[in-house]
């Protein structure tokens, strides 16, 4: 998934280098850096617990303010703070910003947990073939959507067909949903429904895909699968915006400065101490709001990690650390000159100096990436074979371009997005690439909106982005960023031995002959550079002691099905 890129922790370079990266530490302060799902921005923080309803006087610090409720319960009312999303649609969602909300407004067959497991969700049960091409799902009985009609089997044909509709102009529907029968002739206007899709009856869901695939059930945990209500999409337009899911939490406002979601009481599972979450969209830095008690959780940017992390701050007892599964990296778009030439892509990943920037500017709280997997994720090599950091090479590779040099190489624009005065890591960027190559690059940047769309089209010459795991596979980030059919191949990269290797791997059922196809497909890609792979991502958030079972995923976001208040 797409997420917006945030400045976060790497090191080796010129003398000049160094004076980029300090002058950029400067001017950015306490900068996040926003992935998009392929990247969301992970600006998270959460909030203050209210108590019976009723919003409470500052809490004292290291107290719990949870009260009981007369039915011997507690009611948190966290306040959490997060990016702006640009879409409620589940059939829409490309970017984890909008997946935040989404994947707690909605549900669908199966769900992920807080270790990102697969695991039952509105389905209890499921049959697989022998041949492992035909899923019958069979459903709780006791799932409700948010205006309290039951959801059936019904709802789940009904989103799948209306996600693949031409129609609807999913950006992402081909992707997660393309295994199944009929997926892609729907999608193509070849067909009025998708016939891989039956309905057995209220509570049985039949499901048949092309070829046995390891990671369906995993690709059915997106968006994409989730249910929606027919009545509620056909009652207009804008209906996304006061959506109805059957998720652990359902809307109550959304506005310019806040979402709030409240309790789904009706859930079809035991939920923890939470009655209602304000998504706050901005007001102030997060660690100064957590130490007034303004928030129950905090994300700790690189202006405040080095005190965060001193173990004679207090604060360092509250932190909690998260290896993310996601890479932020710089893009080329290998369809538009200079990037159509190998060796310039290659100069400019020589010309990267990826320790520098994650010691310096990130102050370690980025991991340099070898290539495209993030640790953690099945599959990762650390064997593989980078580009390393080269100044003299990365000079000889533009030389031996096509080109010849930077001067004769044409205008570069590097696309980032942000609001309001030029993204500090762009600059950092700029002036490496400068230093290194003598390449100037005009930096263009866009709000996030305008920067899917033109991602999307294409239309992007250069760009930095990261890219977060929908679900711990490594085809989701191989074969969703790097096959030539891909929808999400932002870059527009093709390698036919590539395509092989990744089609190989789609139904390879022994897991370790699958992991290696992976492998060798990845160190191809390397090698070609569509991208420039930079960082792994590594969250803190402070999380105040009176809270127990809140967690920041491997994804990036909230999970709140399990936060309880504790006493101290």
């Amino acid at each position: 998934m797409t997420d917006l890129l945030r400045p976060g922790p790497q090191r080796t370079g010129p003398k000049r280098l160094w004076l980029w990266i300090l002058l950029a530490v400067f001017a950015v302060g306490c900068l996040a850096l926003a992935c998009t799902v392929g990247g969301v921005a992970w600006l998270i923080s959460s909030g203050r617990i209210q108590l019976g309803g009723q919003t409470p006087a500052a809490a004292t610090p290291g107290a719990s303010p949870a009260a009981t409720l007369p039915s011997g319960g507690v009611a948190l009312h966290l306040r959490l703070m997060a990016e702006r999303p640009t879409t409620l649609d589940p059939a829409m969602v490309e970017d984890s910003a909008s997946a935040e909300y989404v994947d707690k407004i909605y549900s669908g067959l199966v769900g992920l947990d807080k270790d990102l497991n697969v695991v039952p969700d509105i389905a209890e049960r499921w049959d697989i073939s022998a041949d492992g091409t035909v899923y019958t799902f069979y459903l709780r009985p006791n799932v409700y959507f948010h205006n309290g009609r039951k959801a059936t089997a019904e709802d789940f044909k009904y989103s799948v067909e209306r996600a693949c509709d031409p129609a609807t102009r999913s950006p992402v529907a081909r992707t997660y949903l393309g295994d199944i029968v009929g997926a892609e002739e729907k999608l193509d206007g070849l067909a009025s429904e998708v016939r891989g899709v039956q309905v057995v009856d209220a509570t049985t869901v039949r499901v048949t895909i092309r070829a046995a695939r390891a990671s369906f059930l995993a690709k059915l945990t997106y968006p994409t699968g989730y249910f929606v209500a027919k009545e509620v999409v056909q009652g207009g337009a804008g209906w996304w915006r006061k959506p109805v899911g059957t998720g652990p939490f359902r809307l109550v406002s959304w506005d310019s400065k806040q979402i709030v979601l409240e309790r789904n009481e009706r859930y079809y599972e035991p939920l923890g101490d939470v009655r209602t979450v304000t998504f706050l969209f901005g007001g102030g830095a997060p660690v100064t709001m957590y130490e007034q008690n303004e928030l129950d959780a905090a994300p700790v940017g690189v202006g405040d990690i080095e005190r965060v992390l001193d173990p004679a701050n207090p604060l360092h007892y509250e932190v909690q650390e998260t290896p993310l599964l996601y890479t932020q990296y710089v893009g080329f778009n290998v369809r538009q000159p200079p990037f159509d030439d190998p060796l310039v892509r290659k100069a400019f990943a020589l010309a990267t100096n990826k320790q520098a920037m994650a010691d310096v500017f990130f102050k370690r709280t980025r991991v340099p990436a070898l290539g495209v997997l993030p640790p953690g994720m099945p599959g990762y090599n650390e064997d593989l074979q980078a580009i390393p950091f080269d100044p003299e090479k990365a000079r000889e590779a533009l030389k031996a371009s096509r080109y010849g040099g930077a001067e004769n190489l044409p205008p570069i624009v590097l696309t980032v997005t942000g609001e309001g005065a030029t993204s500090s890591f762009a600059k950092l960027l700029a002036g490496m690439y400068e230093e290194v190559l003598g390449v100037r690059l005009e930096i263009e940047q866009v709000d996030w909106p305008t920067y899917l769309q033109e991602l999307n089209a294409h239309k992007l010459q250069m760009f930095t982005l990261a890219w977060s795991a929908d679900y711990p596979d490594p085809e989701n980030f191989l074969e969703t960023q790097f096959h030539s059919k891909s929808e999400l191949n932002n870059t527009g990269y093709s390698n036919p031995e590539v395509d092989r290797l990744l089609e190989q791997a789609m139904t390879e059922s022994d897991t370790a002959t699958r992991l290696s196809l992976y492998r060798q497909a990845e160190q191809r890609i390397v090698d070609d550079a569509p991208w420039v792979p930079l960082f792994h991502g590594v969250d803190y958030t402070l999380v105040k002691p009176y809270l127990r079972g809140l967690k920041v995923t491997a994804q990036g976001t909230y999970y709140l099905n399990e936060v309880f208040a504790t006493t101290q």
